[in-house]
């Protein structure tokens, strides 16, 4: 069988999720078991509202691209919404490891990596701004019910921090492009000196490139509001549903106080984001059981809520990722943007042609009188010819 990267891709995200499943296997067996306890509807309705968060998030990448001058349909950044997932599953690097393949895939779609990083940062900023909106709430909520506490108010103030540092990248890439570039020099001479320990040759000069695209993009983002507004409102409707999704399962287990299911999803959320655990697999549920038990609820409904909470929004996406990622460009090929530059070549190559065979010609009939002096002596030959054959 001929050798192919795609293949190899496939197979080792396969391997991947063996892994995986072989790794924490006990924990669905435990899940389908939990699961048998709860109330079927709720359940159910709770994994609808979950896959609805995702078509949410799909359409706010689609604006995300909009908002920097790019288009890319919802049903194109849907197998992204689901390989981001996957991709910090497997590779926890506070979404950097998510924000890559939504680069590349954008690459090989022919939008500059200055556009797609910049779209990619304003996506997470709409996500983090949508969470950071629920969790001021509940932090309301916790103020005025049984109290906040400083653990998790410095957890949402390192969220707030993260938000702000984000948008703070986007105006420096307008305001200060001249700083950025100073910021990003050291990085492309470690990353040289890094290849150069390896034999390879530098990159080719980046960080004005990347620079100049980022700054333009940070400018479509302020001169256009309009999509990023609308991002923020996709994502804003994404965590209401994942929200959703969270009370529904409370419910399932006879959870029904929206204090407790609204501050416990924000919780979860938040231990999820800071932790050094894949998704915050193993913290989020000891979070979950803690955050209930504050507000008299019994362990073992914060147990088995938590359990199935994260099953759902872990499970599903991660298995549901696994198959759309390979529907990502950057698991199909070189797509838009190699179609283009092969036919871009194409049409150079006929063009040149054409214009060496017009040379030719040129060069054939240059020698060649043209036809006003072809005629000329003609004409002077059969007016001499007339009067003889007349005699």
């Amino acid at each position: 069988m001929k050798f192919s990267i795609r293949n190899l891709l496939v197979g080792l995200v396969l391997i991947i999720v063996l892994a995986v499943v072989f790794l924490r296997g006990d924990q669905l067996a435990e899940l389908v078991e939990t699961m048998q306890r709860g109330s079927t509807i709720p359940l159910v309705a709770a994994i609808l509202t979950q896959l609805c968060k995702y078509v949410s998030q799909s359409f706010a990448y689609s604006s995300c691209f909009r908002a920097v001058g790019e288009h890319m349909a919802p049903r194109a950044t849907l197998p992204l919404v689901f390989g981001t997932f996957f991709m910090n599953t497997i590779a926890p690097s506070l979404n950097l490891a998510g924000t890559t393949l939504v680069v590349d895939d954008a690459r090989r779609r022919g939008i500059s990596p200055g556009k797609a990083t910049s779209a990619a940062l304003l996506m997470q900023i709409t996500i983090d701004g949508a969470f950071c909106t629920i969790m001021i709430l509940a932090f309301l909520i916790l103020l005025v019910t049984v109290g906040l506490s400083p653990v998790w108010f410095l957890l949402g103030m390192v969220v707030m921090l993260l938000v702000g540092c984000m948008i703070g990248v986007l105006v420096l890439g307008r305001k200060r492009p001249a700083l950025m570039l100073k910021i990003l020099r050291p990085i492309e001479r470690l990353v040289n000196r890094v290849r150069g320990v390896f034999k390879k040759p530098p990159l080719k000069p980046w960080v004005e490139n990347i620079a100049s695209t980022f700054s333009e993009a940070a400018g479509l983002i302020g001169h256009s509001p309009k999509p990023t507004l609308k991002a923020y409102g996709c994502s804003l409707i994404a965590s209401t549903c994942e929200l959703s999704c969270f009370a529904l399962v409370g419910v399932a287990f006879g959870v029904t106080s929206p204090e407790v299911l609204i501050c416990g999803y924000v919780v979860a959320t938040l231990f999820a984001m800071i932790s050094i655990t894949p998704q915050g697999v193993g913290v989020v549920e000891a979070a979950v059981v803690v955050a209930f038990t504050m507000f008299g609820e019994t362990a073992a409904a914060g147990t088995a809520i938590g359990l199935v909470y994260r099953g759902i929004v872990f499970w599903m996406p991660f298995l549901i990722g696994a198959i759309l990622i390979q529907r990502t460009k950057t698991f199909q090929g070189e797509g838009k943007k190699a179609m283009e530059g092969t036919e871009k070549n194409r049409l150079e190559g006929a063009d040149k042609m054409a214009k060496e065979i017009d040379a030719m010609v040129q060069a054939g009939t240059g020698a060649i009188p043209p036809v006003s002096e072809r005629e000329e002596p003609r004409k002077r030959r059969s007016g001499a010819d007339r009067p003889s054959r007349g005699r």
